[in-house]
């Protein structure tokens, strides 16, 4: 596919990050002539030698170790990546100059030729996302799975073709850069567009035609202001959509209930506990599909399913009716749904060693998906947890940790605050099993539980927090336990 890129003739572009989307955005521009300039506030020798000589051998000026001021004075149009704040100083020096801003996702979508079905939610994102690709991969359809997960699919961009669908997560951080809103301080006749009208649409309001909202909770409240400037990010993905285009929503969670209703009809409900037309839920022990007259279509019994945990049943309705909306049969839902054992990363059994299951749930960094991962489990659990606080409430999950889990490891930046609530709850408390343990780090957390563990225990690691304190992402958590673990 030839890629139009007249939105950015003229303009003087400068990456603001480079974890996975940066880089990919700079090799991107590269590969069609553009020049542009790369900002990271992480040293050089975070990247390594070879990586920094490929960049500057491609002509990339670099700019490594800060974000100095005098960068804006040359820029036309900053890419910011995911990791950088929009409450950062020199995000905000660019705003106050009137320079635009926008992402990786927002300038695929904006590229992009083929449908996209688009899918966030405060949890479930990444195996809702796995799940409708499979669908759409056992119906024949050549199929692009990316977004918040996987290869930037600005990597992809020239192999996909018109007929191809792509199915993106899109986390609140990329979602806020769909909103024009964003670029309201822009004048664009005044940065030198040769193009202001294609830039105006590169920087407008987009939503995909097929749109996912699975649940919303709080989270990300150490980068969102508010609450409510969370639940604004989230709603990019359907505020925007044309009259013909369609939502699936959780009839079961409080916000996306209201939130759906404000879109009527075109709105496809899943939910555990009723049954909506055109929607999907449950039927005795089977995953229905219902059209308008809400007919039941079943598309397999709940015994068939390979994942735990009710969260993954909700998981595979909205999954069953985006792929539905994309043309995926039944068929094809059923073979995906009856083989699917889970994403890396998510309840992943790592070992079993000495009758003792050690699993990895690291891509838990909330506590509502610490809450999911407990309720998965009917075994004696000794649970890892702790990392970097995202400012959320701990209540629930403390409650659930002293009733759920025999031992309970604290480790990382949290776990004062995480023991704090555990005490709090204790005073509720009427049947406590919970003993908790203190410790530095994961290592140390690790080494324990396999001193504490009997044959017939889980050893869970789901943090409810994010890895910052000690990693640089969950990934990186997730392989150092993996690590631990095989190396018992």
């Amino acid at each position: 596919m030839m890629v139009d890129l007249n939105a950015l003739s003229g303009l003087n572009l400068l990456v603001v990050g480079l974890g996975r989307e940066g880089m990919a955005l700079v090799e991107f521009f590269q590969a069609h002539g553009l020049p542009v300039t790369a900002t990271d506030s992480r040293p050089e020798e975070t990247f390594g030698d070879a990586v920094v000589s490929s960049l500057a051998e491609q002509g990339v000026a670099l700019v490594l170790g800060d974000h100095p001021l005098d960068l804006l004075d040359q820029a036309s149009l900053l890419f910011v990546s995911g990791g950088v704040p929009l409450s950062s100083p020199f995000i905000q020096a660019a705003v106050e100059r009137g320079l635009p801003l926008c992402t990786e996702s927002k300038l695929f979508c904006y590229l992009c030729p083929a449908q996209i079905i688009g899918i966030t939610g405060s949890s479930g994102k990444t195996t809702t996302t796995t799940l409708v690709g499979q669908m759409l991969v056992a119906e024949g359809r050549r199929t692009w799975v990316g977004g918040n997960i996987g290869q930037p699919l600005i990597s992809e961009l020239e192999q996909i073709q018109a007929g191809d669908v792509v199915v993106m997560e899109l986390s609140s951080f990329q979602l806020e850069y769909f909103h024009a809103r964003l670029n309201q301080h822009v004048d664009l006749n005044a940065i030198g567009a040769a193009n202001p009208t294609e830039l105006a649409k590169l920087l407008g309001d987009w939503s995909p035609s097929i749109s996912a909202i699975l649940n919303v909770t709080p989270n990300h409240l150490d980068r969102h202001p508010t609450m409510k400037d969370y639940v604004r990010a989230k709603r990019a993905i359907t505020n925007y959509q044309k009259p013909e285009d369609a939502i699936v929503m959780s009839l079961d969670n409080d916000m996306t209930r209201t939130i759906g209703r404000q879109f009527g009809q075109k709105v496809r409900w899943f939910s555990l506990e009723a049954q909506m037309p055109h929607g999907a839920g449950l039927l005795n022990e089977d995953l229905v599909l219902f059209d308008a007259q809400v007919e039941p279509t079943v598309v397999t019994n709940k015994s068939a399913v390979k994942l735990r945990g009710s969260h993954n049943l909700s998981n595979i309705l909205a999954a069953c009716l985006l792929a539905k909306e994309a043309g995926a049969s039944v068929e094809a839902m059923r073979a995906v749904i009856t083989t699917f054992t889970g994403v890396e990363h998510r309840l992943e059994v790592v070992a079993e060693i000495n009758g003792v299951t050690y699993v990895n749930d690291s891509i838990s960094t909330s506590p509502e998906r610490l809450i999911a991962a407990l309720n998965a489990f009917s075994e004696s659990l000794i649970l890892l947890a702790g990392g970097r606080d995202k400012h959320l409430p701990w209540n629930e999950a403390a409650w659930l940790m002293l009733h759920k889990v025999q031992h309970i490891i604290l480790f990382g930046e949290a776990a004062d605050l995480i023991e704090a609530a555990i005490d709090k709850a204790r005073l509720q408390a009427l049947h406590a099993i919970g003993q908790v343990h203190r410790r530095t780090s994961l290592d140390e957390a690790v080494e324990l539980a396999a001193q504490l563990a009997q044959p017939g225990y889980i050893v869970l690691l789901s943090p409810g927090c994010a890895s910052y304190d000690a990693f640089s992402s969950y990934v990186e958590r997730a392989a150092r336990f993996k690590e631990l673990v095989n190396n018992l």
